[in-house]
């Protein structure tokens, strides 16, 4: 699929069960293994097209490092060919647990409107090696035509009680609609962990995320642990 067929395509991946029909499709015209696109500096994952792709963005939500939470885009994309030998300094952590899921390289497409960015497109490779220049342009025109599609999206309204997004993901509660908020669970958790602890929302956050870290687990199934262990 070319990319110009891809970007008609998205129109129509507003439609439930079509998200991660569209992410495949989108990884495979970019040339990559794998994709994802995420709110907020990671804070929210919407889409992805298999489970590496979220676990990639579950671990940079959770140890807060990671070449798409950085603020920093000096390059479009941000390229990291080969993780072993350029993150291990930098994001020694990301690129411990990004290594142990077989991922060599990453890059990340910041989704924005004018220099304000909001979102961002992150894919992998399971082998080592940069872009091509025509991969990297191109990874570009989907991140922009995502921004004007995300600005004038709504998340959905349909929830799972299995808590699947509806095409197949495992990370979700948030429904099936237009933008799935897969980690709504961790936001209200860490409403919840703030008002227990008496302190401001960002460091709940921080102290569920290291709790999430030490034990080994996704930071929604430490949020889902808070959230079960409130009074019925």
């Amino acid at each position: 699929m070319s990319v110009k067929e891809l970007l008609v395509g998205l129109a129509r991946a507003v439609e439930p069960g079509e998200h991660r029909v569209w992410a495949v499709r989108c990884a495979r015209a970019l040339g990559l293994d794998g994709v994802a696109v995420s709110l907020r500096w990671g804070a929210e994952l919407v889409w992805f097209s298999d489970e590496i792709s979220a676990r990639l963005e579950d671990v940079q939500f959770t140890l807060g490092q990671g070449p798409g939470v950085t603020a920093d885009f000096s390059e479009v994309p941000r390229q990291v060919p080969d993780i072993g030998a350029y993150a291990s300094e930098r994001w020694p952590q990301f690129a411990a647990e990004a290594q142990a899921m077989g991922v060599a390289a990453v890059f990340v497409w910041p989704v924005r409107t004018g220099a304000a960015r909001f979102g961002s497109l992150t894919g992998y490779r399971k082998g080592p090696g940069p872009l091509t220049s025509g991969q990297a342009a191109d990874g570009l025109r989907v991140a922009d035509a995502l921004a004007g599609r995300l600005l004038a999206w709504q998340p959905g309204e349909e929830t799972f009680q299995d808590g699947h997004d509806g095409s197949g993901g495992v990370d979700g509660s948030g429904g099936a609609g237009v933008v799935d908020l897969h980690w709504a669970e961790v936001h209200q958790a860490t409403g919840v962990l703030s008002f227990q602890l008496g302190v401001p929302a960002e460091e709940a956050l921080v102290r569920m995320r290291a709790q999430a870290f030490a034990s080994g687990r996704p930071l929604t199934e430490a949020a889902r642990e808070i959230l079960r262990d409130l009074p019925s």
